[in-house]
């Protein structure tokens, strides 16, 4: 007679996946490898895209984390005190706004003959003080931090492209997003935030955009649009007022690479100096690590 044996499991197998499992997962373990890798952005990327656990944990507790590294003062104002505030769709959401400058696409108020896809960036400013310029005055108690412009070379045409992107805090209570549903203000059918995916409104269209933006900027104000999603977050494009050959001369030691220009600061402070004023001081955000190409980046935040 055969008797049947029951498989027994091996339980050495069991325990060690248990165990490499548990110390992969040990949020106290993953802090101290990001803290000794300088909380490197492409690396978290690709740990948040191993499992949907890690992921989990990423977006818990690592995104937040390298936010505050990269942005401790911008971080702390945006969660007004409340640490366990939510930013946004998220911590991960705003570290793609912090490194990653999302292109430009053509939209009802903003024709261009040309589409740039987005990119990394190495290197970003963000500023409260210029984010008042973005805001109407009956708007002006909400506290929006805006980018500098990241440059970019448009084909046949003298005015180089200005992108830009930002935050609004704790929007669900501001005055934009409540002016916004006041006038009911129709969501745009086809754009959609590039940092969280949901849907957005056109400043332009909901008469939002003050000609303080184009000033700060350096822009054309009816060169200029951007947008809000349900989220707070804001992207958007202009037209730059083309330097003058004294201010180029003072920035030709810039690097360039795929008609973008890396010295968005200096670009900043000198476009804003067009109407006597000075650029606005602000939080200067570095990746901290190796570059990465556009395909890599856009699979790993999961665009």
């Amino acid at each position: 007679m055969i008797v049947s044996r029951r498989h027994k499991p091996n339980r050495l197998s069991e325990i060690s996946e248990s165990t490499a499992d548990s110390g992969l997962l040990n949020e106290r373990i993953l802090l101290l490898i990001f803290r000794s890798v300088n909380w490197d952005p492409h690396l978290l990327c690709l740990i948040s895209c191993v499992t949907r656990k890690l992921n989990a944990v990423a977006k818990r507790v690592l995104w937040k984390e390298l936010c505050a590294s990269r942005a401790s003062r911008m971080v702390s104002t945006l969660v007004n005190g409340e640490p366990k505030l939510r930013v946004g769709d998220g911590w991960h959401a705003l570290a793609k706004l912090m490194f990653y400058c999302c292109g430009c696409v053509p939209s009802r108020h903003f024709r261009i003959d040309q589409s740039l896809p987005g990119h990394f960036v190495k290197l970003s400013r963000f500023s409260k003080t210029s984010g008042q310029s973005f805001l109407t005055k009956r708007c002006q108690s909400d506290l929006l931090y805006v980018s500098d412009p990241c440059e970019h070379t448009m084909r046949g045409n003298i005015d180089d492209l200005g992108i830009f992107r930002g935050v609004i805090r704790g929007f669900m209570k501001s005055k934009t997003r409540a002016y916004l549903i006041k006038r009911q203000i129709e969501f745009e059918q086809q754009i959609r935030c590039p940092y969280c995916g949901q849907r957005v409104w056109s400043m332009t269209t909901a008469r939002l955009v003050p000609k303080s933006a184009a000033t700060r900027l350096g822009s054309h104000h009816e060169k200029l649009e951007y947008f809000v999603c349900v989220n707070g977050h804001l992207h958007g494009a202009c037209l730059l007022v083309p330097l003058s050959s004294d201010d180029n001369h003072d920035l030709d030691d810039g690097e360039e690479e795929n008609g973008v220009h890396h010295h968005h600061h200096d670009q900043m402070a000198i476009r804003a100096g067009l109407d006597g004023k000075t650029s606005s001081s602000g939080e200067q955000i570095w990746d901290g690590s190796s570059s990465t190409t556009r395909p890599q980046v856009n699979a790993l935040f999961g665009q």
